[in-house]
């Protein structure tokens, strides 16, 4: 059986994975979050008192201590943290700066990377995040670069936040999502850029169903 490979990249709030998620469930796949694999070793790095910035060496040291695990149950995808569900911890505006930061760090890529890897070996997926197409999945079928405008990226991000509860200003949150474009594009390693192959899908005046079906029919069409 030939296993199918979509690989979504795109920026920060540009609904990746939403839409990936949503893609995926329709499609039958697996969707791996990528950002979610991050976001736990940022998450294990603050939780230790470690500065992912400026305390590289110490966190490598600690990759070995680091097991991440993504299951689905209940109809939504769980990510663990050394044996703790840490799906809603991982998503603060502090651990989504901390994402940016440990994804530039080689070895920590090297490890998640091979993960990812392997699981696209066993499953049809759809995998979203910042260098899908050109490092992770150089030979997945389907490429797309999904993006949006800062202030929508902001506005989505907004909503969401506000509507679990979560206190936030429009403008901070425009300034983070703007500061993480500049650090993973000018990043050394696997910046973020479009694939030459990758087909670009602008979501910005998009419903979130409408980007979904964008997807959709980039599978179709394969």
């Amino acid at each position: 059986m030939e296993y199918i490979s979509v690989a979504i990249d795109g920026p920060a709030g540009a609904g990746k994975s939403s839409v990936s998620k949503a893609a995926a469930k329709k499609l039958g796949f697996v969707y791996i979050d990528t950002g979610a694999m991050y976001r736990s070793v940022a998450l294990y790095a603050a939780e230790n008192g470690i500065d992912a910035a400026s305390e590289q060496d110490k966190l490598i040291s600690e990759l070995n201590n680091i097991d991440i695990e993504i299951r689905y149950f209940d109809d939504a995808q769980h990510v663990f943290l050394n044996g703790r569900d840490v799906s809603e911890e991982i998503r603060g505006s502090e651990i989504s700066a901390g994402a940016s930061a440990v994804a530039v760090i080689p070895a920590v890529r090297k490890k998640l990377v091979a993960l990812q890897q392997e699981m696209a070996k066993k499953h049809s997926v759809i995998m979203d995040g910042r260098d899908i197409c050109s490092y992770v999945l150089p030979k997945a079928q389907i490429k797309i670069f999904l993006t949006a405008s800062v202030d929508s990226r902001a506005e989505r991000r907004y909503k969401e936040m506000t509507e679990k509860g979560i206190e936030c200003d429009f403008e901070t949150l425009k300034k983070e999502i703007e500061a993480r474009d500049k650090n993973d594009s000018e990043r050394a390693e696997a910046p973020l850029r479009q694939a030459p192959d990758a087909v670009l899908l602008d979501t910005t005046e998009l419903s979130f169903d409408e980007s979904v079906k964008a997807v959709l029919k980039l599978v179709e069409e394969v």
